[in-house]
């Protein structure tokens, strides 16, 4: 996608926000002025955090459910995935409130997953095997995306979103375009490739005590996959732009997923290669803002992960200072803060926010212990952050989460006594296949829509895109910006959440 067309879309999307707040303003000024009590006594229940936040992406599998499904409102859905082309597609995971699989954030969110359970699973309790289950779900659909790689083939899409987003269909129902977006040696991805090998490393770190031929399997494999994103660098933006663009565009360019991708490998593997390919190519963002991490977007994620390696060996390299910086960004006491934050307290950043609120508070819970087992301090300009506060503020955005705001509500569905309700979600909002087993058709009539009414079944451990920046937050199914769930949401949270858990038990 051109650059223009890029800024044409980031114009539209503002207005489009605009837009919506101005409309339903009203209804925002009535939840705002709710009555908020003392949250003095608010006592968060991390433990239920945890369970609800991986139940959740029992909600948005894809494919043939297994017998042990705990989300028992869906159904199976997709099963005939890829047969278009002669390959077996289903599974996965779909992102978000549709029905399509975008492979790049699913990558994402599986590598996240990964390194959460990887940072904090003997936090987790009896929750970890759950924690591995929901790796599994979208490890098992990667393999199966790659399975052409020997041929330079990765399968990075399945569904046409402007199909799709023209339908309010449950998945078990549909009947929208299920076209598989590809990219090959001719018509290269490497950020989706290099993100999904990223996936496949660090889950095979997960598997290497619980399945070791299975672990082996995701690393050969990630391995093909980062050599098809290194060969063969273009965007794939340009490749299949039209599934891509303007819903998973990559704003951040590819080389920071390469860098990504073999630093994972570095990791699974122990291979120096990798490490010399990270750092002889660090430059390739030295100059990008280490404040940023998601799924488009990896600068602080690298400079935080390659922490630990560089104060062992090279004290003295000036890339040890970018996780200070990206940290420095974010507190909101730094004379170098970048982030806003709410008068509430919520990290702000942009509209669909809670991705950042998730993915930040996450790398500054993982850099406090990197820092704190280096007995290492944060310097932002003349102020000392020590790692503890580090700790403080990524609670804070968790306490939010979970109802410490002056919406005194909780933004994870199913949490707490307050909590969306019209959550944008098409299986959530549509009755259940076992409530009404009849196809729901496209865009179905206005009484099965219930576009007005709370959602018939509850996504349990839905984070919705949550409040704007004056902590208003607008519950309409319609406003997605505020109402829409996102896996790459949830799986950061899910270490954030073990790790609270854990210190609440041990108090």
């Amino acid at each position: 996608m051109g650059l223009f067309r890029r800024a044409a879309v980031c114009v539209i999307a503002t207005v489009l926000v605009i837009l919506f707040e101005v409309i339903f303003w009203d209804m925002s000024i009535e939840l705002a002025s709710t009555k908020v009590e003392s949250l003095s006594h608010f006592r968060p229940n991390y433990t239920d955090a945890l369970s609800k936040t991986i139940l959740f992406f029992e909600g948005q599998r894809s494919g043939k459910l297994p017998p042990d499904q705990r989300m028992n409102w869906r159904s199976d859905s997709a099963i005939d995935d890829g047969q278009s082309i002669g390959v077996d597609l289903s599974g996965g995971y779909y992102d978000a409130g549709d029905n399509v699989k975008f492979g790049f954030p699913l990558a994402y969110t599986t590598t996240l997953l990964a390194w959460s359970t990887l940072e904090f699973s003997h936090m987790m309790g009896d929750e970890a095997k759950n924690a591995h289950a929901a790796i599994r779900w979208g490890t098992d659909y990667l393999l199966k995306a790659s399975s052409q790689i020997d041929d330079n083939i990765l399968h990075v899409q399945v569904g046409d979103t402007y199909s799709d987003h023209s339908c309010w269909q449950r998945p078990e129902d549909m009947d929208t375009l299920r076209t598989v977006a590809t990219i090959t040696a001719s018509k290269p991805g490497s950020e989706v490739a290099a993100e999904t090998a990223a996936a496949l490393a660090a889950s095979s770190l997960i598997f290497k005590s619980l399945d070791r031929d299975y672990s082996q399997l995701l690393l050969n494999r990630a391995i093909q996959v980062f050599e098809f994103a290194d060969k063969y660098r273009g965007s794939y933006n340009d490749s299949v732009g039209y599934f891509a663009c303007p819903f998973y565009c990559d704003f951040a360019g590819y080389l920071d997923e390469l860098l990504w991708g073999a630093l994972w490998l570095y990791k699974a593997t122990g291979n120096e290669k990798y490490w010399n390919y990270v750092s002889t190519n660090l430059e390739w963002i030295e100059y990008d803002n280490p404040g940023e991490f998601g799924w488009d977007d990896k600068h602080a994620g690298i400079y935080v992960l390659i922490f630990k390696k560089l104060i062992q060996e090279d004290p003295s390299n000036h890339s040890i200072q970018k996780a200070s910086t990206f940290s420095c960004l974010i507190m909101p006491e730094s004379p170098n803060r970048i982030v806003e934050y709410s008068p509430g307290g919520l990290i702000y950043k942009s509209a669909t926010n809670m991705q950042n609120v998730a993915s930040l508070s996450f790398l500054l819970l993982v850099f406090s212990r990197y820092l704190e087992s280096s007995s290492r301090t944060v310097r932002c300009g003349e102020i000392t952050i020590q790692p503890s506060r580090l700790v403080q503020v990524a609670r804070s955005q968790a306490d939010y989460i979970l109802g410490k705001n002056p919406q005194n509500m909780s933004y994870m569905t199913g949490y707490g006594d307050r909590f969306p309700q019209r959550v944008h979600h098409r299986g959530s909002s549509l009755p259940s296949v076992r409530s009404m087993p009849e196809k729901i058709l496209c865009n179905g009539p206005e009484s099965i829509q219930m576009k007005t009414k709370p959602n018939p079944n509850i996504l349990v451990g839905a984070i919705v895109g949550g409040p704007n920046l004056t902590d208003v937050y607008t519950d309409d199914r319609d406003f997605f910006v505020q109402t829409e769930p996102t896996t790459y949401v949830n799986a950061p949270m899910v270490g954030v959440f073990a790790y609270f858990s854990h210190l609440q038990k041990n108090v």
